[in-house]
Parts: C-alpha cells; sequence; structure tokens
C-alpha cells in the first residue's frame, strides 16, 4: 500500500477533522509512530511529517481549550497528571497557577500554612519568585509560558530555567533562595501525559495542606470567567522577552553549586569525582535519557569527557520517546547493558533515567541493580566507606535489605507510607532517602528525588572501590543476606472508598494468620497498615498490598528470600485479590 494510503488508514479512526472534543490525537500518534518505525529510508520522512502535522492539532487544542478539564485537578504524591490538550492545556494550567499564588495570600493570617510554604506574605513570595521549568514532552514551553504570563501578572520574579531535570530545579529553589518552583512534568508516565509539580521553598514534594488547597481552589476556580488572581483579559501566551522580571537560570550550575556545599554532610568530592573520571582508563559510562530532560546535561555532569569514557544513548529531543513507555524499567535498560557488554573496560557504569530526571536505574553489564538494591548500597557507602552516621530512610514498600544494614550498624531506620514527600520528617538526619520506584536522595542535597546524585554516588562508588556495582551489591548481600523484590499491579473496576473497602477484607489476615506460598504454610508475624497492607511472614519474606492514588489500579509488592520465592508470593498476593471480590 503506498505510504500516503498508509498513513491515513492510521489516523482515520482516531481525528474528527474540527473537533477537538472527539479527536483521539495521541492514539494517532502512536499508531503513526509505530508505522514510522517499521518504515524505511525515505518512507520515515513522510511519518514523521504526519506525526508532527497531528501535534500541531494537539497543539492548537492545548492553546484554545476552555472550561473544564476531563478529569477534575488532583494533585498527589507527585503533583498534578492528566491528558494533554484534554486536562493539561493553557487556560487550566493557568487556573492552577492561580490557585498556587491565592496560598500565599492565605497564608498572612494561617500560621499553618505560611509554615509549609516557608514563606509568611505574598510580598515575600514576590520577592523571591519562582523557578520555572518544564521536560521534554510536546507542549512544555506553551504551558510554562501561561505560568510566566499568570506569575508576572501578579509581580511574582521568574527564575526561567527552561528544560531541565527536577533535581536540579529543587536545587536552584535552594540556591537562589526561590519562594517555590513549579515543573511542567508528569514524570515517567506515557507520551500523552503532561504534568504540573509544585515545590515550596523547602524545595521537596509539597506537604499535604498545599496540595490540598491547589486541588480544592483550582477545581472551584476552573471554567469560571473570573478567577482571583488571573486578570480576564490576559495574554496567556505573551512571550518571555515581553514579560517584567523574568531571569535566566542554568538549574545545573545550581545542582553542581548544591553538591559542592553539601560535601561536608555526604562526603561526595563532585570536582574531585569529575577529574578521577577524567583520568582514568578503565572505566566506562552509558547512560540513557530516554530523550528526556537530561539528555542535554549529562554531558557536562560528567565533566564533558571524550566518547571512550562516556556514550549516551537516545540523546535526541523526541516527545514521542520513539514509542516506548519512558520509565527505568528493565526492558528499556537492555540497550545500555549491550553497550557495556560490549566495552572493553573493567569497570562499565550504565543507568537509565527518566524524562524529568527523578528516577534512575543501575547496571554493570551483567547485573541490573534497581533502587531496592542501590539505595541500601548508596546507605553502605555513606556509613561504612564515608565514615557519616545516621539513620536510612526509605519507604514501606522498598526492600529490607536496608532494614538489615541498618540493624547492623545500630543505626535507626525510618519506614513511612509510599511517596518522597514523606521524608520530610527526616530530610537532613537521615542519611540516604530512597523509594523502589527508583528515586533517591543523600544528606546535604535536595528534598527532592534526583537522579543526578544517584549517578554520582555510583560513580563514586565504582571509581572509589575499583570494582563493578554487580560486585559490591554481593559483598553487601553476602554479608547482610539476600532479598528479592518483585513488584506488579492490576486493573480494577473500583475507585477511591470503594475500593479501600474492598482491601479492607484483608485485615482477616493479622499477626499469627496463616497464609499458603508456594505449597507451604506461613505465618504472619508482623503487620504493616500505614500505607495499605503490609504481611510479613515468619522467613522474614513479605507482601504488600495498596491501591493507587491516582487510577483505578491496586499495586502489589512482595520481597522473597530466595530467587524461586518471588513468583510464589506474586501468586499469593494475586489470590489475596481475588478473596476480596476486585479480581476473577
Amino acid at each position: 500500500m503506498p505510504t500516503t494510503e498508509s498513513i491515513a488508514a492510521k489516523i482515520t479512526p482516531f481525528i474528527v477533522p474540527g473537533d477537538h472534543a472527539q479527536s483521539r490525537y495521541f492514539e494517532a500518534i502512536k499508531a503513526l509512530v509505530a508505522g514510522r518505525d517499521q518504515a524505511k529510508g525515505s518512507e520515515r520522512a513522510a511519518w514523521q511529517q504526519a506525526i508532527d502535522e497531528v501535534y500541531a492539532l494537539v497543539a492548537d487544542e492545548i492553546r484554545n481549550r476552555a472550561g473544564q478539564p476531563l478529569k477534575p485537578v488532583s494533585f498527589g504524591t507527585s503533583g498534578w497528571r492528566g491528558l494533554l490538550g484534554k486536562e493539561l492545556f493553557v487556560r487550566s494550567v493557568a487556573v492552577v497557577t492561580a490557585a498556587i499564588l491565592s496560598l500565599y495570600k492565605k497564608a498572612e493570617q494561617d500560621g499553618e500554612l505560611a509554615g509549609a510554604l516557608g514563606v509568611a506574605s505574598f510580598a515575600e513570595m514576590r520577592e523571591r519568585g519562582c523557578v520555572l521549568g518544564f521536560d521534554n514532552r510536546f507542549g512544555g514551553p506553551m504551558l510554562a509560558l501561561a505560568v510566566a504570563n499568570v506569575l508576572a501578572a501578579n509581580g511574582v520574579r521568574i527564575l526561567y530555567a527552561g528544560e531541565a531535570t527536577t533535581g536540579a530545579l529543587s536545587a536552584s529553589v535552594l540556591v537562589r533562595h526561590a519562594a517555590f518552583s513549579i515543573n511542567l512534568t508528569p514524570s515517567h508516565n506515557p507520551l500523552e501525559y503532561g504534568g504540573f509539580k509544585y515545590n515550596a521553598a523547602d524545595a521537596g514534594p509539597a506537604a499535604p495542606i498545599l496540595t490540598e488547597h491547589i486541588t480544592r481552589t483550582a477545581r472551584d476556580c476552573m471554567g469560571r470567567q473570573s478567577v482571583p488572581l488571573l486578570p480576564p483579559d490576559l495574554d496567556l501566551q505573551k512571550p518571555l522577552d515581553q514579560l517584567p522580571d523574568v531571569n535566566h537560570e542554568d538549574a545545573l550550575a545550581s545542582w553542581q553549586r548544591l553538591v559542592r556545599e553539601g560535601k561536608r554532610r555526604h562526603g561526595l568530592d563532585y570536582d574531585q569525582l569529575v577529574q578521577d573520571f577524567a583520568a582514568r582508563d578503565d572505566i566506562f559510562v552509558c547512560l540513557d535519557p530516554v530523550h528526556g530532560a537530561s539528555r542535554d546535561m549529562l554531558a557536562a555532569l560528567l565533566g564533558n569527557p571524550d566518547a571512550g569514557h562516556l556514550k549516551i544513548l537516545r540523546h535526541t529531543a523526541d516527545p514521542t520517546f520513539g514509542g516506548i513507555a519512558p520509565e527505568p524499567s528493565s526492558a528499556n535498560l537492555r540497550p545500555v547493558m549491550a553497550e557495556l557488554q560490549a566495552a572493553g573496560q573493567p569497570l562499565r557504569l550504565g543507568a537509565i533515567i527518566d524524562p524529568d530526571g527523578d528516577r534512575i536505574r543501575f547496571t554493570d553489564g551483567h547485573v541490573e541493580i534497581s533502587m531496592n538494591q542501590f539505595g541500601a548500597m548508596a546507605y553502605h557507602y555513606l556509613h561504612e566507606h564515608k565514615g557519616k552516621r545516621g539513620m536510612a530512610a526509605k519507604t514501606v514498600a522498598t526492600s529490607n535489605l536496608a532494614n538489615a544494614l541498618a540493624a547492623g550498624f545500630g543505626e535507626e531506620l525510618f519506614e513511612p507510607r509510599v511517596g518522597f514527600k514523606e521524608f520530610k520528617p527526616v530530610i537532613g538526619r537521615a542519611l540516604v532517602c530512597f523509594e523502589e520506584s527508583d528515586g533517591i536522595t543523600v544528606i546535604g542535597h535536595t528534598p527532592e528525588k534526583d537522579a543526578f546524585i544517584g549517578l554520582m554516588l555510583a560513580l563514586d562508588m565504582t571509581l572509589t572501590l575499583k570494582k563493578p556495582l554487580g560486585a559490591y551489591l554481593h559483598e553487601i548481600e553476602e554479608r547482610y543476606g539476600y532479598y528479592y523484590p518483585a513488584k506488579d499491579s492490576a486493573l480494577v473496576s473500583q475507585q477511591g472508598e470503594t475500593l479501600l473497602a474492598a482491601l479492607n477484607k484483608l485485615a482477616r489476615y493479622d499477626v499469627g494468620a496463616t497464609l499458603e506460598v508456594g505449597g507451604r504454610a506461613h505465618t504472619v508475624k508482623r503487620v504493616i497498615a500505614i500505607d495499605g497492607r503490609k504481611l510479613i511472614l515468619d522467613d522474614d519474606s513479605w507482601i504488600m498490598i495498596r491501591p493507587s492514588g491516582t487510577e483505578p489500579k491496586v499495586r502489589f509488592y512482595v520481597e522473597a528470600r530466595n530467587p524461586e520465592g518471588c513468583g510464589q508470593l506474586v501468586e499469593t498476593a494475586k489470590s489475596l485479590l481475588a478473596e476480596t471480590g476486585l479480581l476473577p
């Protein structure tokens, strides 16, 4: 079939000409990307042109849509996420920005709110300003311009970072003493999603008192003609060079400065590490930013080394992510592993980073190392090799390897519910804060998860210990025990209170209850119910089941003490869900 007809066949089922509401643009884009990836030679250009034409329709919808988003605004553990054009568009993003500014008005009469903001008044917020950035998603500059125009209309100083990572923007807040940051990113979500992250003056994920206010206010104002702090005739796409008090912010430079200033606390000598990397000929690093915001920062982060030291995959601008789900997964890590296996150096370090640079997963070319393991390794490294003393902090869904380390060191362990904002009580005390979904930070750094600090830690480990990460992990496991974590999820028809009621049926599995795993009976020796339900069994394996906060989905996490136990625990978790009636 000729290319033109093939392209039309892909588009026709999803696009209703002249009707944004009925058109499913991203389904068309996904179909076109699949066609592009199968095309050869000059035919690829025709497919790409069709993709660009559909994106032009998305741009028109983002720019001109009015009224309510398809789903109401909801700020979760990592901000607000939704479909580009349908939920995140110029007007909706402007309303949410106005809702954020209203926090600072209200804080003048509310001490608790002011404490969470770290800013006492609207005037102080205006003077300190907002760090503004976005990831590589389609429409990022357009949505950022909407935010900038609302800020400018209210006299707020703008520190414009452009495309940047979450960790670098967080560093900018601290270094520039800004009042807050706005980052237009849905993190690792698929290409059709946009997102809106808001961090207050502490540069970490916003506290619930703030996100609840933003959610309520935005929902109340969405669709209205008159919105407080949003002038009715405001041009939301006025160019930056026509706005007052817009300052360029080099977010990577702020990140570098913060790491240098934190050296005494975390023990990482950034400049020495970069020099050592350049001087060593026994190490090769391969990184995959999956076309994300870190792609233009990684070489500079590592001192712009020569090609023999560093290779960066998928570093071009591509909001389709080459047709993959842009997450630090085992499947997506394979190209990095292949590059490392072909390298000649004895020391090899690889990593994959998500689009906004707040998640990272590692490999040495032979062993895949998720944050379940790497977070514990980072704790061991700072405690035993850098001589730092202090607790470890990891979410309840994360591997218990860190628990074993903390117990062995005689240190405290902080184990909150899922969500990086849950680490707020121990920021500045915990040597490492990490979660199973590949996020990490360290003492003396930002309270936000940051792939870059994880990368520098991994490089420091490899160069200092003169061994691959897999070998270092093996040494730790030999002494403190082997842990085999896994996770899965299941779509369910219930959501909200109905879903919680169904999951409450699992309360019958309390301490002393019997649970069959792989044909063998186990006794529940401990239950943690701060976030769903985590059942710790008599052999220290465990199962945790919790509802998703944003989707009609149940997530379950397991950890076995032997390799074959993971699959058995997953099957047991599914059988527990079937008991609740959530699965057939």
